[in-house]
């Protein structure tokens, strides 16, 4: 099938920013900022999720995009329905299905620390960190609880110091590293019920 991309990449350093952004929001945005700067990257790629296994439904994908959209106003940034292109619901998929068709650009996993600790509820969350380096970047609260979940256990002999993680790409899989930074307190589900607190008609997400 053909794949239509958001950009160039041969030759390129690109992070691939996955997530449901149920909004996204200015969190999103500080770690992608964060990301470029302390990983020397040339684009991220925002990838909304088609469909997220382990959250409620909420907001269309049309809307999630829109707010990536919006989130991403940066000339180093874009948002790609890739996911969607491809058919595909879990993030380990999708690496599968697009880095074969990538191959020239050099690529690194950008998660939220709050991620992290439930990363081994991902469909083949070990396996993903064979396909691609991986960024984590922290989030408020989460610090003590990512650096006990099973993923940082379980991958503790690959990590790399924050201060060498623009090596990442250069690095023969697992590797992985975690930057610590200023932590940004904005969070989809606050901002869900700011939404539904000010409109209380708005039926609730379904489980």
């Amino acid at each position: 099938m053909s794949l239509i991309l958001p950009g160039p990449y041969k030759g390129l350093r690109i992070g691939l920013f996955g997530g449901t952004f149920n909004p996204a929001h200015s969190g999103h945005r500080h770690l992608a900022d964060l990301a470029l700067q302390r990983l020397q990257l040339d684009w991220i790629w925002w990838i909304p999720a088609a469909g997220n296994p382990l959250k409620s439904k909420g907001n269309s994908f049309d809307s999630r995009f829109a707010s990536a959209v919006r989130m991403a106003d940066h000339p180093r940034m874009r948002v790609t329905d890739i996911e969607v292109q491809l058919g595909t619901r879990y993030s380990y998929d999708t690496l599968r299905a697009l880095l074969p068709r990538v191959k020239g650009g050099e690529f690194v996993w950008l998660m939220g620390a709050d991620n992290l600790r439930n990363f081994h509820k991902w469909g083949h969350w070990d396996d993903l960190a064979q396909l691609v380096p991986i960024a984590v970047i922290a989030r408020p609260g989460d610090a003590r609880l990512a650096r006990l979940s099973k993923f940082a256990h379980r991958f503790s002999d690959f990590r790399l110091p924050s201060h060498a993680a623009a090596a990442l790409t250069k690095h023969e899989l697992p590797a992985w590293s975690y930057l610590p930074t200023q932590l940004h307190t904005a969070s989809s589900t606050h901002i869900r019920r700011q939404t539904r607190a000010r409109n209380p008609f708005r039926p609730k997400p379904q489980h």
